[in-house]
């Protein structure tokens, strides 16, 4: 372990899984799901490599931001960090929802609903709150958040983190080293699977995901529950060597809820409704609950052990990695709208989408960073003169450190 107390492991595994959005985002226009905009050669090919991600991938974000306000109160008084939190995430936030996310909507109702008018007419019609955009009874809400939802929830999460860490006092640390005591051996797979499961019993069908904050129980769920359990975990070191230990047993009970999953969702309508499957959905939500906690549970055990170190790599894609997840999706779908009357080859086509959203998203990044009004905007710190000499000195660190 690291002489600091900062978990570089979760700094990691954060970056990576942002990385991952990029892949999902632009599998999202390939696969038979609703989406923003849709691929002429959209079918279920890739969509088991979707599901290996889907059920584990923003839970797993919600712990490790979890991990990180429980560091941010130690170091810093409730009220500062609620302000400081509120600044660096509202802030991007609302900038996101008026500059970066339009873009998305208006190529959506270009598709889906063959709206003819120019971008500026659109942006009329989405700063007033028009909700005339239907498909039936499929209306797109305007302004919208798409997918910086996160960050709303994120925000909420920590507010209300912040409030119950106030009250508790003390006791916060009781219950943290409480749960330290609870989580061993096979008790670190079953509890959190069992609280997940409870959820997805009692609320999962009465309340669908909408990713709008109100009225989307189930997901509040099971996400402030693994932003708490994350909280709760960040300074119990032995919880974490433990984790460690089992990444093996975790990475096969991954593995095989997963592929079960598959099998079970790749099942013919006709099939899936008859009595003799139907008696085993039950089970089958468990296992998807299996399915979101030991991918976590792998992660981190793999990270922790191979991963816990600090570089000046870490120390810039953590700075990129808030910027790039603002962008990405609003570069990927503006692209793929761009890129259909080229008729490339989806699998070309689709490389390119990744390797243009990382670029762009990069060079912006590259540019903000050293703009000082421009950084809250995307999320980042005040520019001070360390900010500067840091942001002309890493590429050199990073060439260095990769040679």
């Amino acid at each position: 372990m690291n002489h600091s107390n900062r978990l570089y492991f979760l700094d990691w595994i954060r970056i990576f899984a942002f990385c991952v959005l990029i892949f999902y985002h632009t599998g999202m226009y390939y696969v038979t799901w609703d989406w923003h905009v849709k691929s002429p050669f959209a079918s279920d090919a890739i969509e088991p490599l979707m599901i290996l991600s889907s059920p584990w991938r923003l839970g797993l974000l919600f712990m490790i931001s979890g991990v990180a306000t429980a560091f941010m109160l130690k170091k810093f008084r409730v009220g500062a960090l609620l302000r400081q939190r509120s600044w660096r995430l509202l802030v991007p936030l609302i900038f996101g929802m008026f500059v970066i996310v339009p873009p998305q909507a208006y190529f959506e109702v270009v598709e889906k609903v063959a709206y003819q008018g120019s971008y500026a007419e659109f942006m009329r019609l989405y700063v007033s709150g028009y909700h005339g955009f239907c498909r039936g009874t499929d209306c797109l809400a305007m302004p919208t958040w798409n997918h910086l939802w996160f960050v709303a929830y994120l925000w909420a999460y920590t507010m209300i983190a912040g409030l119950i860490v106030w009250l508790l006092g003390a006791r916060f640390q009781k219950a943290s080293d409480a749960l330290g005591r609870l989580l061993s051996g096979w008790t670190i797979v079953v509890l959190p699977v069992l609280v997940l499961a409870i959820a997805r019993f009692t609320l999962a069908d009465r309340f669908p995901a909408t990713h709008a904050l109100t009225n989307d129980w189930y997901n509040h769920a099971q996400y402030f529950f693994l932003f708490s359990l994350g909280a709760l975990m960040a300074v119990q070191g032995g919880l974490w060597a433990k984790i460690e230990t089992l990444r093996w047993t975790s990475l096969g009970l991954w593995l095989t809820s997963w592929a079960l999953i598959v099998c079970y969702w790749s099942m013919p309508e006709a099939l899936a409704n008859t009595p003799e499957v139907q008696q085993w959905r039950p089970v089958f939500r468990v296992i998807y609950c299996l399915c979101q906690w030991t991918p976590i549970l792998t992660v981190c055990g793999f990270g922790r052990r191979h991963l816990n170190f600090d570089s000046a790599k870490r120390r810039y894609l953590t700075e990129a990695v808030f910027p790039v997840y603002i962008l990405h999706q609003t570069l990927i779908v503006s692209m793929a709208h761009w890129m259909k009357p080229i008729k490339l080859a989806p699998g070309i086509e689709g490389v390119f989408l990744i390797v243009l959203t990382f670029g762009f998203s990069f060079g912006v990044f590259e540019v903000v960073r050293r703009i000082a009004v421009l950084r809250p905007l995307f999320g980042l710190g005040p520019l001070t003169s360390q900010t500067s000499a840091y942001a002309a000195q890493v590429p050199a660190a990073a060439a260095t450190h990769g040679q």
